[in-house]
């Protein structure tokens, strides 16, 4: 097995992982009386980055490692971390606000609204291009910029009208 093709697989345990834990923290969120928003554009960002991953197993799991890149992208997965440590049981890949519940300003939302839309645009881009794929690093950094600028804009709009702005709270 390549090196890219090991890369390949453990990103995608993570990612499938990072689902679990989505799926366990939504429901512990509706069950609290959060209310989702933005479902509509869900699938297309499921898709968006199914796809992702199809076209670097199809393209790249034979590729050489630009190690430098993936270093890069390592840093990122530390980034991610601290991400979902600061956001614990309110992390989900879905948009589940609680009302009334204040706004996460600890950790990396100290400093960045949407540290992990960064993380993850930073992902779509950095592994690609790890693996010698720039055709596919721009087309999916492409799509995830449509897919984060309606994210982006529904998200602030729930956490505006349901959440308390300015209050710190830890998870």
């Amino acid at each position: 097995m390549s090196a890219a093709a090991i890369i390949l697989a453990l990103v995608t345990l993570q990612r499938l992982g990072e689902l679990m834990l989505s799926r366990r923290n939504t429901k512990r969120l509706l069950a609290r009386g959060a209310i989702e928003v933005g479902a509509r554009h869900y699938p297309f960002i499921v898709a968006v980055h199914v796809a992702w991953l199809i076209a670097l197993w199809m393209l790249g799991r034979n590729q050489q490692v630009d190690w430098l890149l993936l270093a890069a992208f390592v840093v990122l997965q530390g980034l991610r971390l601290w991400i979902l440590s600061s956001l614990g049981s309110r992390w989900t890949t879905r948009i589940i606000v609680v009302p009334g519940e204040p706004l996460i300003a600890s950790g990396p939302y100290r400093y960045v609204s949407h540290p992990n839309y960064a993380v993850v645009a930073g992902e779509i881009a950095l592994l690609p291009l790890a693996l010698h794929l720039p055709s596919v690093a721009l087309l999916f950094s492409v799509l995830n910029g449509i897919a984060l600028f309606i994210r982006i804009r529904t998200e602030a709009r729930a956490l505006a009208t349901f959440s308390r702005p300015f209050a710190r709270a830890v998870p």
